[in-house]
């Protein structure tokens, strides 16, 4: 099972792309048909455009590129087992041994017409070093976009994680002050608090990583919500609009407790009556849409605290690094309650899989 996922990791982060792909048989196509014209130019020009020898040279060429592509896609799996440059080596001498093998074809059905023994020597001489410069060239490029390609990835995990170690202390200590202020007033609810929140953090250690299911994240709310129910009683009610969402849908670990505590501190916590948290959520058309919403009073003086502002913006920072710009957190205030909302397209992760 480990040698398996290790090959399945060597063969992702191999620079060699899969040829077989439609986008990248068209570009092999649009570059084969440059180079195809760059040779024709080169060479002295009759009267009026050669047609016939752009035709015959196009489907020489193309054959080859074709057939190039079809045999290293066929053995990618086995050459992403190699080091880089000797995989970039064994990929330049396919091509030009399939560029010679190609010439052959042609020179055994006669279409390039009748050349001496000399004159077809130069031809294979000249045809395979341009198979090999062309080939070298582009799988440097493979390779130097490769790396480009692992070196935003890294910055970009980098970035998360950075954002994610600053979520963490404040989860922390923001629970470790709920639960203090139990301590003074009912020392077994305080207690068991704090067995609750062991649960809660060894929950939130258990597994590396940013992303976690939908499942994972609502369960390490629930924890955090019955330690904040101890010290807010019944002022705290809840209502959950969730039974929609699927249990795989990702979700970056430790986004729907900020804005639960959010919801508690600036929307119940102030009020003697206190209040009713709604969490709504729904994933449509691959697309996964959370707000969180508390009452709201225009009248009464609102403060955000800069901590509470941070774990917002380290929200809106992390999904945007996730899933890209369609991510958005926003915030409103409408019908005597305010809104935290946040959206980001993804997948499944069993959708995922079975792409795979």
């Amino acid at each position: 099972m480990t040698i398996e996922k290790d090959k399945t990791a060597a063969e992702k982060d191999f620079f060699l792309p899969e040829l077989c792909l439609p986008q990248a048989l068209l570009v092999l196509v649009l570059l084969a048909e440059l180079l195809v014209l760059a040779l024709i130019l080169v060479e002295p020009m009759p009267e009026g455009f050669p047609w016939v020898r752009v035709a015959l040279m196009s489907l020489f060429v193309q054959w080859i590129v074709l057939l190039s592509a079809a045999v290293l896609c066929g053995l990618r799996p086995w050459l992403a087992r190699l080091p880089s440059g000797l995989a970039g080596l064994l990929g330049c001498l396919l091509v030009v041994v399939l560029t010679l093998l190609c010439t052959a074809v042609t020179d055994i059905c006669q279409l390039s017409g009748r050349i001496s023994f000399d004159g077809r020597v130069e031809r294979y001489i000249r045809y395979a070093v341009i198979a090999l410069i062309m080939s070298a060239l582009m799988l440097r490029y493979f390779y130097l976009q490769s790396q480009w390609r692992q070196q935003q990835q890294a910055e970009s995990r980098a970035r998360i994680e950075a954002l994610q170690a600053r979520i963490r202390p404040h989860f922390l200590f923001n629970t470790l002050n709920s639960i203090a202020s139990l301590v003074a007033s009912d020392p077994v609810k305080a207690e068991q608090a704090v067995l609750d929140l062991s649960d809660l953090f060894r929950a939130s250690l258990a597994r590396p990583g940013t992303l976690v299911t939908w499942r994972e994240e609502l369960d390490l709310a629930r924890r955090y919500l019955s330690i904040e129910q101890y010290r807010l009683g019944e002022r705290l009610q809840l209502e959950w609009a969730v039974s929609a969402i699927a249990d795989d849908v990702p979700i970056p670990q430790l986004t729907l407790q900020p804005l639960l505590e959010n919801a508690l501190t600036y929307g119940i916590a102030p009020r003697v009556e206190g209040g009713v948290v709604r969490v709504e959520a729904n994933y449509e058309g691959g697309e996964f849409i959370l707000c969180v919403s508390n009452p709201y009073d225009e009248v009464a003086p609102r403060q955000t605290s800069n901590g509470t502002q941070q774990a917002l913006l380290n929200i809106g920072a992390r999904i945007t690094a996730l899933f890209g710009p369609h991510a958005s957190l926003s915030v409103e205030r409408r019908d005597g309650r305010h809104y935290t909302c946040l959206r980001y397209p993804c997948a499944r992760l069993t959708q995922e899989a079975k792409a795979i």
